[in-house]
């Protein structure tokens, strides 16, 4: 046993021993150079804490949005140190991340579609904060602020919503005529993104009552029901979200709920004495300066600008549509909305343009 003790003593004095501090050392874990001399960093005692937003942002679509990320130790470490900050985008299931941007410093790589859109706001001790600019409509989700010191990674999500419209979609087809990629399409074509289940929940809590079931985002297929009745899922149930649940993406076919949100231009509306067929309706728009709108485009012209207009007009779809915000006699239903005359294959109406500011 004496033998045994000194030779530990002599192991110790040799310097060649790890420094314990804390209960806590590692080795070989970081900054390795391979220069076979070992990097090692050490637990600091400090818990570090990171904190966003406990509510919702809310956005729209050509804005700047800031979502609120700091940062601090627990006790306080004094001066700021250098850490690592990354933002990631999550689906609603959190199973998967898109890369937003990563930064130590005053360096940092924003990544994807939020390359020269993005960047981290650190205007004060311990802040991390992202910066969006020219929001679009695809941004809306749920993001991840993480901070990294050393071995230390802590860190907490922010939901930006973006405030918008949800409109149900039917091509000139019919109903049921798309798969989940073609319904994404057809959004897109229309100046919007398939909505996600927030985006229609939302719809419904504010009166949208559709029978026919559409795709959403995450490949789900639902309809929302304000009033029940025998055709949308029965009269004895409660009014809600009726699920189809997720459907094949390639040969299940249903319409489209899709998503638009305030624009950064207007929609107006141009006739003639006689009407137009629809590209007679296209020249005219071009001719102002502007484009045939898009169903999303009226939508949210509607919703967001209070465009209200008794006279029907074309669409870029092939669509005759117009938007009322005060029902009145001739006008339609009883109720404010965007009305419908179908795909008519000929006929000639005034129609709606829209023109950048």
């Amino acid at each position: 046993l004496p033998l045994l003790l000194k030779a530990t003593l002599l192991h110790l004095a040799s310097g060649s021993y790890h420094p314990f501090y804390n209960g806590f050392y590692y080795n070989h874990i970081m900054n390795d150079d391979d220069n076979r001399q070992d990097k090692v960093d050490y637990f600091n005692g400090a818990r570090l804490v990171v904190e966003t937003s406990r509510d919702p942002i809310y956005s729209y679509n050509g804005a700047n949005v800031t979502l609120p990320c700091h940062y601090r130790y627990e006790p306080d470490l004094g001066p700021k140190r250098k850490i690592r900050i990354k933002w990631s985008k999550l689906r609603d299931d959190y199973t998967k991340e898109q890369d937003v941007m990563v930064a130590i410093g005053k360096t940092y790589m924003a990544f994807g579609d939020f390359k020269g859109r993005a960047h981290i706001r650190q205007g004060s001790r311990h802040e991390a904060s992202l910066v969006i600019s020219d929001v679009r409509l695809k941004d809306d989700g749920k993001y991840r602020c993480e901070v990294i010191d050393g071995l230390e990674d802590e860190s907490d999500v922010v939901d930006l919503r973006l405030k918008g419209i949800v409109f149900p979609y039917q091509p000139p087809r019919g109903q049921y005529r798309l798969n989940f990629h073609e319904a994404e399409h057809v959004c897109q074509d229309q100046g919007a993104i398939l909505a996600n289940f927030n985006q229609l929940f939302q719809a419904w809590s504010e009166g949208l009552d559709w029978c026919n079931a559409g795709w959403l985002a995450d490949g789900t297929v639902q309809y929302p029901i304000r009033l029940p009745r025998k055709p949308c899922g029965g009269v004895h149930l409660a009014p809600g979200i009726r699920s189809y649940g997720p459907r094949h993406r390639h040969l299940h076919r249903f319409d489209a709920f899709c998503f638009s949100s305030a624009l950064k231009g207007e929609v107006f509306y141009l006739d003639r004495l006689a009407g137009m067929t629809l590209e007679e309706a296209k020249q005219s728009c071009q001719d102002a300066g502007a484009e045939i709108a898009r169903v999303g485009q009226l939508y949210s012209a509607w919703k967001f600008l209070g465009l209200d207009r008794c006279n029907a007009g074309w669409l870029a779809d092939g669509s005759v549509r117009y938007p009322i915000v005060t029902p009145r006699a001739n006008c339609g239903p009883a109720e404010p909305g965007v009305r419908s005359f179908g795909f008519p294959s000929k006929g000639r109406f005034g129609v709606f343009c829209y023109r950048e500011r």
